[in-house]
């Protein structure tokens, strides 16, 4: 596949999780990464505070009631349609990435018509797709909103998270981007205990894109927290811990969910 004229990122934005420096952040990394010319559109409900050179348009509309007691981000189903002025092939990245490689062969990767998702690594013996990362033609998946419409809570309570409805409905089926291009970062870049309590996060060898999942954000990396309600503690304070009264969680998961702060998330997530 020839490189496209223009690369065209799409992302979304919606609600309060996210703030504007995540939206600026993204533009700022795609722009070190990337062969210009490009172009990323924010699809939001609220654009104050995003860089001036951001495409912004309005969430497409959402006219379901979306499922309430499943995980996985649903809303994402907005952008399966009609995308208004935006056509063609885009890219699409969630708002919680970082980018550490060159982001070029994502764009001439397979066919044009393709919908490439990424290889979800929680799940080593289900063919199941991550949609952190995707790539698709604007308007291929419009037969999925069609069935999710039709029972939105159904269509939740079957498949659990939309990946895994995108992987089971696209169209054609989908494919998957080459190994190592993507990593994540609880997986690929935190040491295994006990190397956790004296080694840094590092950048994933060959990586290009790293994905956070749950409540290990960039922020959390950053902090040296492994959930957005935890304190950073020194080593010897969690291990500490460990053996204590106030331990939420079991012994072996306690030691694992360790990290000191990642250097390197601080180092490229920025404008």
């Amino acid at each position: 596949m020839d490189a496209p004229d223009i690369k065209q990122i799409i992302c979304i934005k919606w609600g309060t999780k996210f703030g504007p420096e995540y939206v600026n952040r993204l533009y700022g990394m795609i722009g070190r990464n990337i062969t210009p010319p490009f172009r990323l559109f924010c699809f939001t409900d609220n654009a104050a505070g995003l860089h001036p050179d951001i495409a912004v348009r309005p969430l497409p509309v959402f006219d379901y009631q979306a499922p309430v007691t499943n995980r996985g981000q649903w809303p994402k189903s907005r952008l399966w349609g009609d995308l208004g002025d935006v056509t063609g092939v885009v890219l699409f990245l969630d708002l919680d990435v970082i980018i550490t490689g060159n982001l070029d062969p994502f764009f001439t990767h397979g066919d044009p018509d393709d919908t490439i998702l990424g290889r979800n690594p929680n799940t080593p013996f289900e063919k199941l797709g991550q949609t952190s990362v995707y790539r698709m033609r604007v308007g291929k998946l419009k037969p999925l909103q069609d069935i999710f419409r039709a029972d939105p809570q159904a269509a939740a309570d079957t498949y659990r998270f939309e990946q895994r409805f995108v992987t089971r409905n696209a169209p054609g089926g989908v494919k998957f981007w080459p190994r190592g291009w993507l990593a994540h970062f609880r997986m690929h870049s935190i040491p295994p205990f006990p190397l956790n309590y004296v080694r840094e996060p590092k950048v994933p060898r060959n990586s290009r894109i790293v994905i956070f999942a749950g409540h290990l954000n960039p922020p959390e990396a950053i902090a040296g927290r492994w959930r957005d309600d935890h304190e950073h503690r020194p080593p010897l304070d969690h291990l500490r811990a460990a053996f204590g009264s106030g331990r939420r969680e079991s012994l072996s998961r306690h030691l694992r969910h360790y990290l000191l702060p990642a250097t390197w998330v601080k180092d490229l997530w920025r404008e």
